[in-house]
C-alpha cells in the first residue's frame, strides 16, 4: 500500500499562483508515472499533468504554459506549480502514482483549489 498526501491547496484570486505538493510513502524514482488530476463539481476527473520516470512530461491543453509538474526523487515528492490561475481551474486536485506490477495504482485524498475574487 502506498500513501500519497497532497498539500498546498487553498483560495487564490484570478491571476495568482499556488504550488501543490504530493508526498509519497514509496520511492517515486521507481514509479512508472506520477501526476496530477482534478475534478470540478459535476464533472469527471481529468488529467492535469503527468511525469513519467526517465521520460517526458505531459499536460492538458487547458494548463499548458501555466502549470509545471516537477519531482524531487530524494524527497519522494511531486509538485504542481500553478500560475496565472483562472476561475475554471477551481477543482479538487488529486495526486496519482503508478508503480510497476498489477494493482499498483494509488490516489491521494485530494486538495481543494478555489480561484475566485
Amino acid at each position: 500500500q502506498v500513501q500519497l498526501v497532497e498539500s498546498g491547496g487553498g483560495l487564490v484570486q484570478p491571476g495568482g499562483s499556488l504550488r501543490l505538493s504530493c508526498a509519497a510513502s514509496r520511492s517515486i524514482f521507481s514509479a512508472n508515472v506520477v501526476g496530477w488530476y482534478r475534478q470540478a463539481p459535476g464533472k469527471e476527473r481529468e488529467l492535469v499533468a503527468t511525469s513519467a520516470t526517465g521520460r517526458s512530461t505531459n499536460y492538458a491543453d487547458s494548463v499548458k504554459g501555466r502549470f509545471t509538474i516537477s519531482r524531487d526523487n530524494a524527497k519522494n515528492t511531486v509538485y504542481l506549480q500553478m500560475d496565472s490561475l483562472k476561475p475554471e481551474d477551481t477543482a479538487v486536485y488529486y495526486c496519482h502514482g503508478r508503480w510497476y506490477g498489477p494493482g499498483n495504482s494509488y490516489w491521494g485524498q485530494g486538495t481543494q483549489v478555489t480561484v475566485s475574487s
